[in-house]
């Protein structure tokens, strides 16, 4: 991770001696760093790399179980959600706090918004926690991107969004099955009210689209989205180091218009990371819904 507390440079406090605007520099200076990479010494612009999404090894290496600084920010992300929830649920009231208050606020968002609007009230109940878990665990990953010091998202590396991807293509084989087993995968594969000569087409498209290429979709669609926000992140912020820091004359202008666009890209992420969360979840009750719609 580029501008991680991992890779951060020692900062030295500034000296006594310094006049006010060295003081203001050296103070923007730690500012930034707290974002971006130090330089690396030879003047030039260095962006964002794919490395940063595969981290050194902190604990147990070269064992089955090695855990770096992206897996330890996923622990955190469900620590902190499962601390969200118990603090917001511990004491329940018929006058809500403020904490239950917002507990029931996100509950409700997908009791209402995804599951009852899309299965139904009896279905919807049926499958609210499984959809309750994928949006908020997307969520609370997908947020851990623009949270100083951690800096990177839980789903920017395709561990935990190839399992969420499984699950929901899991449970969608599960509700369709359930529901009827013989014609669940005839349905799927021959599409009632296709003349019979056109199945040689349609079959294997509707095999790859409905059985292979839903979860990959899935995966994807949310790995790349946080890949790319975070080196979109990386590059304003480590540009506006160059600029302020490095770049001569006129050139560090150029800076404050990288650091407006870091900021700003900053709350686009939020959104994003929302977006993402409630696409993933509103799919996977869009594929439960298809597996139990009466053709099948």
């Amino acid at each position: 991770m580029l501008y991680s507390v991992v890779n951060l440079p020692i900062i030295v406090v500034a000296r006594a001696e310094l006049t006010a605007p060295k003081q203001e520099k050296a103070l923007l200076e730690i500012a930034v760093n707290l974002m971006v990479p130090s330089a690396t010494g030879d003047g030039e612009f260095h962006g964002p790399s794919i490395n940063e999404f595969f981290p050194n090894v902190i604990f147990f290496a070269g064992t089955s179980f090695e855990i770096n600084r992206i897996i330890l920010i996923r622990f955190l992300a469900v620590a902190v959600l499962m601390l969200v929830f118990w603090l917001g649920t511990r004491r329940m009231k018929i006058i809500p706090t403020r904490g239950q208050s917002l507990a029931e606020m996100g509950l409700d968002f997908v009791r209402v918004n995804i599951a009852e609007d899309l299965l139904g009230k009896k279905d919807g109940k049926r499958f609210l926690p499984l959809l309750t878990t994928i949006f908020f665990m997307v969520l609370f990953m997908n947020i851990t991107g623009i949270i100083p010091f951690l800096n990177i998202a839980g789903t920017s590396v395709i561990g935990v969004p190839l399992l969420l991807g499984v699950i929901s293509y899991g449970t969608f084989i599960y509700a369709g099955v359930k529901k009827s087993p013989a014609k669940f995968f005839r349905n799927s594969l021959f599409p009632p009210g296709v003349p019979p000569f056109l199945y040689l087409i349609v079959t294997p498209i509707e095999f790859i689209s409905t059985f292979l290429v839903r979860p990959v979709t899935l995966t994807l669609r949310l790995m790349m989205n946080m890949i790319v926000g975070h080196l979109l992140l990386v590059l304003f912020f480590s540009a506006t180091q160059f600029f302020f820091f490095t770049a001569d004359g006129g050139f560090k202008l150029f800076g404050a218009g990288t650091l407006v666009f870091g900021f700003a890209f900053t709350l686009f992420e939020v959104l994003i990371a929302v977006l993402q969360a409630y696409i993933f979840a509103l799919l996977t009750a869009v594929y439960i819904q298809l597996a139990l719609a009466e053709e099948h």
